[in-house]
């Protein structure tokens, strides 16, 4: 007997972002397929049936055998340096390969495919692609001026995917994605983003240091809400195809508010405060880092029933009680925290 179920193919599914869209996706009755370089930790019980596939996606051909029969992929792969950033030289060609490349293979495989309906393709992107912008939040009509190598790239892809969508050959959906943080369901995928190392280091009752005055504002997006939006765009592609969307709470918090929120929750905890430092940037800084990306998200709710529900507060103590359970501490207070050494340097975090 045919099954009718449909396809979902999530390429960099063991990542922070993928792995929580495999574990929201597994509890429907779906079928899907998980691509990724390394292995891909199943969620237990899950009602979907998943099939996991090893391939490099920037190889034209193992990709397109990872897309056969496909009724919607979500693409979340992006270069990352061996330290983890996302951000790349221009100089790098491995940046272009994998952010602009994988891309430009996977249309092609899917414009060969000539899938009836065409396929729904979800690629995540950032609202930082937009550029250096100012005068009010960002709604997604504010005209795209990226700078850097990694939003050039971005930009390049998501052109690329509403090309195709344009020619009839997919129904493509940008998703620019804010600061996204949270507690990754597997240990093998965990959030590297600035958020959740002062949390860490919080716990550790290490400086909290802040690049310049800490002005700078963020639209923080709890993980859980990151899938959803991602699992809505699925749903909801009809509505959405042809067009860049932002994604948000909604409210722009400051990174000095941000990191004097951490220290409290952690000393609220048990142990000593974490002080909030001020510290020069380090030479590899970048004008993003002091430049606001608030986010205005309506336009996406409006046309897919999306919002955020996870407060920040809420969306910190869970992540700080999950890193507190993940790497405990050998000294006092009730998450096991190990304090400071006198004299503790504040290090500034890229």
């Amino acid at each position: 007997m045919q099954d009718h179920r449909p396809i979902i193919v999530i390429l960099g599914a063991s990542g922070f972002i993928g792995t929580s869209l495999v574990h929201l996706l597994a509890r429907s009755p779906l079928r899907l397929r998980l691509v990724a370089r390394r292995a891909t930790p199943l969620p237990p019980r899950p009602v979907a049936d998943i099939e996991v596939r090893r391939a490099d996606i920037t190889d034209s051909s193992a990709l397109a055998e990872t897309l056969s029969g496909a009724t919607a992929v979500v693409h979340l792969v992006r270069h990352q340096s061996e330290t983890g950033s996302w951000r790349c030289s221009p100089d790098d060609p491995d940046g272009d390969r994998v952010n602009v490349g994988a891309v430009r293979n996977l249309l092609a495989a899917l414009e060969r495919s000539s899938s009836t309906p065409p396929p729904v393709c979800v690629l995540a992107g950032s609202v930082s692609q937009v550029g250096l912008h100012t005068g009010g939040p960002l709604t997604g009509a504010e005209p795209d001026r990226p700078t850097g190598a990694y939003g050039r790239q971005k930009m390049a892809a998501e052109r690329l995917l509403l090309e195709h969508g344009e020619r009839g050959l997919l129904r493509g959906v940008a998703l620019r994605m804010p600061t996204v943080f949270g507690p990754a369901p597997v240990a093998s995928a965990p959030d590297r983003g600035i958020v959740t190392t002062m949390v860490r280091r919080g716990l550790r009752g290490l400086p909290l240091t802040l690049w310049s005055d800490g002005s700078v504002v963020r639209d923080l997006l709890y993980i859980d809400d990151a899938a959803r939006a991602l699992a809505s765009a699925i749903t909801h592609a009809d509505e959405l195809a042809g067009r860049h969307w932002l994604v948000g709470t909604g409210t722009s918090t400051s990174l000095s508010d941000l990191f004097t929120t951490i220290s409290d929750l952690a000393f609220r905890e048990g142990g000593r405060r974490s002080p909030v430092v001020s510290v020069e940037p380090p030479e590899h800084s970048d004008p993003h880092d002091f430049h606001s990306f608030p986010v205005d998200p309506s336009a996406f709710s409006s046309k897919s029933g999306w919002r955020a529900v996870t407060s920040l507060e809420d969306g910190l103590e869970r992540t700080l009680r999950h890193v507190a359970a993940e790497d405990p501490q050998p000294d006092s207070g009730p998450l096991g925290r190990r304090r400071p050494p006198d004299g503790a340097t504040p290090v500034p975090l890229g």
